[in-house]
C-alpha cells in the first residue's frame, strides 16, 4: 500500500531533486549528469573478496548521486527509479562485451533482508531492475529481471561492519529458489545492485549462482577473482553491474 501511495503522490505533487533538493523537478541536469554523464567502468575493491564477479558501476558512490540513492532507498522517493534504471542499464551494456554469446540478458537483482524491504515498503534494486530492462528493451536489448534469490538465513546489519565481517556475515546466507536453477540456462546472467562498497554481497550472490547452476552453465565467469568454493554446482559464467561503487573502486582501475 506503501508503495502504491507513493507511485501516486510523485505523480501529482511537484518533487524536490533527490541529488540536491533544487525545487520542483526529481532530477536536475546537473544530478543527473552525475548520475550518468560519464561511461561505466569496471570497479574492483581492495581488497577484493574471492569469487567476487567482473564488476561495471556507473558512478562512484558520492555527493548528488550518494543523496539520489539514499533518497529512493530510505526516502521513498520512487520517482528516481527511472533514472537510476538508466544508470544501471549503462554499467550492464559496459560489461555485456565480455560474452561471446547471445541470448537475453537475465538480471538477477541481490536481494534485500524481508524486514528492510518490509520497512522501506518496496524493493529498491528489484524496483531499479525492472526500470533497466525497460531501458535496455527500447535500446533494443532483449533483457528481463529473474528474482531467482531469496536470503536463507537473518543476516546482522552491514553498517558498521569492516569488509572481512561483511563477508562472514553474509556467507551461506543467500540461496536459489528450489525449481528456479534451470531459468538460469535462458540467458546471460547479470546481477544487479543498486551500490557496490566491500563486494561482500556481490560475491556471496555469485556463489549462491553457482552452487544452483545447472551443470551445462559450468564454466567460469570472465574477468573473475579466484571463486573459491562454489558449492557443489559449476562456475555459472557471470557478470555484476551496478549503480554506484566507492570512489576508490574507481581509483584502482584509474590506470
Amino acid at each position: 500500500m506503501r508503495g502504491w501511495w507513493q507511485d501516486f503522490t510523485d505523480l501529482v505533487l511537484p518533487a524536490d531533486c533527490g541529488g540536491c533538493g533544487r525545487a520542483r523537478t526529481a532530477l536536475c541536469d546537473p544530478c543527473r549528469g552525475a548520475l550518468y554523464g560519464a561511461a561505466p567502468r569496471r570497479v574492483r575493491p581492495m581488497p577484493a573478496p574471492p569469487g567476487l564477479p567482473a564488476v561495471h558501476a556507473a558512478a562512484p558512490y558520492a555527493d548528488a548521486v550518494r543523496a539520489v540513492l539514499l533518497a529512493h532507498k530510505e526516502r521513498g522517493a520512487l520517482a528516481l527509479a527511472g533514472a537510476l534504471g538508466e544508470a544501471l542499464a549503462r554499467a550492464v551494456c559496459a560489461g555485456a562485451d565480455a560474452y561471446p554469446d547471445g541470448g537475453p540478458l537475465l538480471l538477477v537483482p541481490v536481494p534485500s533482508a524481508r524486514r528492510a524491504t518490509a520497512a522501506r515498503g518496496h524493493d529498491p534494486v528489484r524496483r531499479i531492475a525492472l526500470a533497466a530492462t525497460r531501458a535496455l528493451r527500447r535500446d533494443g536489448v532483449p533483457a528481463r529481471v529473474l528474482p531467482v534469490l531469496r536470503q536463507r538465513r537473518e543476516v546482522a546489519d552491514q553498517s558498521g561492519l569492516d569488509a572481512r565481517r561483511r563477508l562472514m556475515n553474509l556467507t551461506g546466507a543467500l540461496h536459489v529458489v528450489p525449481g528456479r536453477e534451470r531459468l538460469l540456462t535462458a540467458g546471460r546472467v547479470v546481477l544487479v545492485d543498486d551500490l557496490m562498497t566491500t563486494g561482500a554481497s556481490l560475491t556471496e550472490a555469485a556463489r549462491a549462482l553457482r552452487a544452483a547452476a545447472p551443470a551445462e552453465r559450468a564454466v567460469r565467469a570472465p574477468g573473475a577473482e579466484s571463486p573459491g568454493s562454489a558449492g557443489s554446482g559449476g562456475k555459472l559464467r557471470t557478470q555484476a553491474a551496478v549503480v554506484a561503487a566507492s570512489p576508490d573502486s574507481f581509483e584502482i582501475n584509474r590506470n
